[in-house]
């Protein structure tokens, strides 16, 4: 995406409507854990929703030929914003039978885009911390697995298997401003 599209969803999702963003947890009603996930989901107008949706959906076949799959349709996108402090833990987007939710299930490729750059102090526009950190499965040493980093750049894309495990590294500074979905 280009930077002045990132800019005005940005814009946007400052004041659109939010709400707290859910997290699905086995045997429990809530959908706001705060210790597992915090951040906030941000609505932005209809118009945008679907104008994003297109965009992504113009990807299946290159993640398609990528990835060796056939995919069927991607989720509606959502917005996220990150405020120093907030932070995800490791987890699976889906593709794995441990998950109970039907929704979360049949994902086979995850999608995030960067509306924002990550820097190392504080910079206006630019958030710190909040790292998109990967693990493999197979290098698991007596410590923990080491995270693979990832930093965001404005208007990247990132796609990646819906079973690798990840996590976003708590926001020290800044917003960070990004966009997800799963195709199918």
């Amino acid at each position: 995406m280009d930077a002045q599209t990132c800019r005005d969803l940005i814009d946007e999702g400052r004041s659109a409507p939010t709400t707290r963003a859910p997290v699905y947890i086995r045997g429990s009603d809530d959908v706001i854990h705060e210790t597992v996930r915090k951040t906030t989901s941000f609505h932005p107008s209809e118009e945008t929703l679907a104008r994003i949706h297109e965009r992504l959906r113009t990807q299946k076949s290159a993640l398609e030929m990528h990835f060796g799959l056939s995919l069927t349709d991607c989720e509606p996108p959502q917005f996220l914003r990150y405020e120093p402090g907030d932070f995800f833990v490791q987890h699976q987007d889906g593709n794995t039978e441990q998950l109970e939710f039907d929704h979360l299930r049949v994902r086979r490729i995850s999608l995030i885009i960067f509306l924002n750059d990550h820097a190392v102090e504080p910079t206006e526009h630019c958030y710190s911390g909040g790292a998109l950190n990967f693990y493999d499965k197979d290098d698991m040493p007596p410590d923990g697995p080491a995270p693979f980093p990832l930093f965001g750049e404005t208007g990247l894309l990132v796609a990646f298997a819906a079973e690798t495990m990840h996590e976003v590294a708590r926001v020290t500074s800044g917003e960070r401003f990004t966009i997800i979905s799963w195709f199918r």
